[in-house]
């Protein structure tokens, strides 16, 4: 997923509890849906922002070099500004976007 296209408020805003309980009847059950996706998006972003710092890695580094990667610290600023995963993850639950089971549930219905 492209989250620099992501609508998520940069800024903690405050939500409506019955529009977050509205699927599962359970806010417990949403924050625990919510924080795994805020844990899939973190892990994603973290490997593509490595991914990306890697094509800088050296390993002799000099006082010199250290200071002068202006372009790494542009990458690194750019990945602060964005969304935090878990406004992300919150946005993907108000726009219905994260597909979850729950297996207690699946298992008395049966």
């Amino acid at each position: 997923m492209d989250y620099r296209k992501s609508a998520a408020p940069v800024t903690t805003v405050t939500r409506n509890l019955e529009m977050m309980t509205k699927e599962t009847g359970n806010i417990y059950e949403t924050v625990i849906i919510v924080s795994r996706r805020s844990n899939q998006i973190s892990v994603e972003m973290k490997q593509e922002l490595n991914k990306k710092l890697e094509e800088f890695a050296s390993y002799s580094d000099n006082l010199e070099e250290v200071f002068e990667n202006r372009e790494q610290i542009e990458i690194s600023k750019f990945y602060e500004r964005l969304p935090k995963p878990t406004l992300i993850a919150l946005q993907e639950w108000e726009e219905a976007k994260i597909f979850y089971r729950n297996p207690e549930l699946q298992n008395r219905q049966k």
